[in-house]
């Protein structure tokens, strides 16, 4: 597996894919990183050579339009510890690790909420008669 930026890249499937294992890289991208570099895209990530994966990863560090990997979870986590600082709404929902774009949270909103949590106390259909 080419390794570029501290990431395992695929190595069976064609270039422009493997790319797209780059966090911050996307399909538009990982084709325009091909385009620059004169790669073909669909060439196995297998097949390059080491010349070839310090191009990509020299381009990628050095060109400041590309934040990926590292760069890009610090920027990512600073804007929303700044959202949690000024107390905002979505921050707050960050807080309480709640969604945060408006989804509703009376049903669903379980990979966010986690498992159930019973509540122990409420009066069964049968004991009622």
């Amino acid at each position: 597996m080419p390794r570029i930026l501290g990431v395992d890249i695929p190595a069976n499937k064609p270039l422009h894919i493997a790319l797209r294992y780059i966090r911050g890289l996307g399909p538009t991208n990982s084709l325009w990183v091909c385009e620059k570099l004169k790669l073909d895209p669909q060439r196995r990530a297998k097949d390059l050579t080491d010349a070839e994966i310090a191009a990509i990863a020299s381009l990628l560090d050095k060109d400041p339009t590309f934040l990926v990997e590292g760069p890009l979870r610090r920027f990512e986590a600073a804007n929303i510890a700044r959202l949690k600082e000024i107390k905002c709404y979505r921050g707050e929902r960050h807080r309480k690790n709640l969604p945060v774009r408006g989804q509703r949270t009376r049903t669903n909103a379980r990979t966010r909420k986690g498992p159930r949590k019973t509540v122990a106390g409420k009066k069964g259909v049968k004991e009622l008669r």
